[in-house]
């Protein structure tokens, strides 16, 4: 951290506040169920500690371009606790206050009432995403997320009247009892509410790993060519609709910074989604959270007890970190090129690493002619670019560059699908 100093870039910060009302069953974040509003005070206490442990580390010169509270559900926390938590960022950080940062927050439409999205952009807040999932009855109900399409638009209608400069809104594709005709049904309504952006993500169904999953009725789960014509149509459907592909699972407006970002070749892609602040380090604060600074990751403690303890100590959160060697500063840019833009010029990247590209990546190029034989990119002599079909598969593409992942013995496309 105080080597980043040097530099005096901008930071980015990132709060997991993990209270939720209620569990939606394809969950995998981390979080804390309960109805009980109080316990997130104490919590919040540690947190406002653990900003000003952070912000020792930082030049307090260095802006804050990006700020996201993440979760969880954000706005589980009361209104005073909202301010609060601003003000003592705000005293420990340099927040922009002339709307030039990226200020955001995941928004649950069934937790913002009455004066909510006046209150978040009071404090600074432009940005918003809001969780939909499915607008399909059956398929909430199976999920254990019921949410109403009154909601979401009461939502977008107050946040656009306050002046939110982009609104997001975040589905999820492989749901019980989903179809390509159900999701159709969600999509045109979610056209018509006209977000900035969308996000379409794939549901993973991992119940070993994500006890709530266990209660989802495995049989009730889409096959993975119905995931594969969901993605599809939902791909087509809204590029129809005048939005513009970011990539895996991103969509924005032509105008939209993404989509300018991923033209101009600066598009970046972090722990948060896609982005166009390559240049900030990111400072996560809460449980769970994973901070990026310079070529070092660290992740702090993942429950409440532990946190607590080491807050109370006086202590960052941090368990792990890993400092990036060279090999895996290399992937990185070859793996951000490619999910974010669909090609790698080799002579670039040979340029900036003195490397010769086809020796050093010589067994995962052999990895990658299957792929061009079934169509899904293109290996030229000095070029690598990913086809319309592989864009679908760009995770798999991608896996191909990542050193910690074990080739398996033969490809399982439907494993990420």
């Amino acid at each position: 951290a105080t080597a980043s100093n040097v530099s005096g870039g901008p930071l980015s910060l990132y709060f997991h506040l993990p209270f939720c009302n209620t569990v939606c069953f394809y969950c995998g974040c981390n979080k804390v169920v309960t109805k009980d509003r109080s316990r997130a005070a104490p919590y919040l206490e540690r947190l406002h500690k653990e900003i000003a442990l952070q912000a020792e580390l930082f030049d307090p010169g260095r802006p804050v371009e990006q700020l996201h509270w993440g979760g969880g559900t954000p706005t589980f926390i009361s209104h005073d606790e909202m301010r609060e938590l601003m003000d003592v960022t705000r005293r420990f950080f340099r927040l922009l206050d002339d709307d030039r940062g990226e200020y955001s927050i995941e928004i649950d439409p069934r937790e913002a009432h009455g004066d909510t999205i006046a209150v978040l952009r009071s404090i600074g807040f432009n940005r918003m995403s809001l969780g939909v999932q499915d607008f399909d009855p059956q398929v909430q109900k199976a999920v254990n997320r019921i949410q109403s399409e009154q909601e979401t638009g009461y939502v977008i209608d107050a946040a656009r009247a306050e002046g939110f400069k982009s609104i997001s809104i975040d589905l999820i594709y492989g749901l019980p009892l989903q179809s390509v005709e159900s999701f159709d049904r969600t999509l045109e309504k979610v056209i018509a509410l006209s977000p900035d952006r969308l996000s379409v993500f794939n549901y993973a169904h991992l119940p070993e790993l994500f006890k709530p999953q266990r209660r989802i009725n495995p049989e009730e789960l889409p096959s993975p060519d119905e995931k594969l014509a969901i993605l599809e149509h939902s791909i087509q459907r809204l590029t129809d609709a005048g939005y513009v592909y970011i990539g895996m699972d991103h969509f924005a407006r032509p105008d939209d910074e993404l989509a300018i970002a991923q033209a101009n070749g600066t598009l970046y892609r972090n722990f948060q989604g896609y982005s166009t602040h390559a240049d900030c380090d990111l400072v996560a604060m809460g449980i769970t959270s994973i901070s990026k600074v310079g070529d070092c990751y660290a992740q702090n403690v993942r429950t409440l007890e532990d946190y607590a303890a080491r807050i109370d100590r006086g202590e960052l959160a941090i368990f792990r970190g890993v400092t990036l060697n060279e090999d895996d500063i290399l992937r990185r840019e070859v793996i951000n090129r490619l999910i974010c833009h669909f090609h790698l010029d080799m002579p670039d990247i040979e340029q900036r690493f003195g490397i010769r590209f086809r020796d050093y990546f010589r067994k995962e190029l052999a990895s990658l002619e299957p792929m061009q034989q079934d169509g899904l990119l293109e290996l030229d002599p000095d070029r690598i670019t990913v086809k319309p079909a592989g864009m679908l598969l760009i995770r798999n593409i991608c896996m191909v560059f990542d050193a910690y992942l074990h080739a398996p013995k033969e490809q399982r496309f439907s494993r990420v699908i």
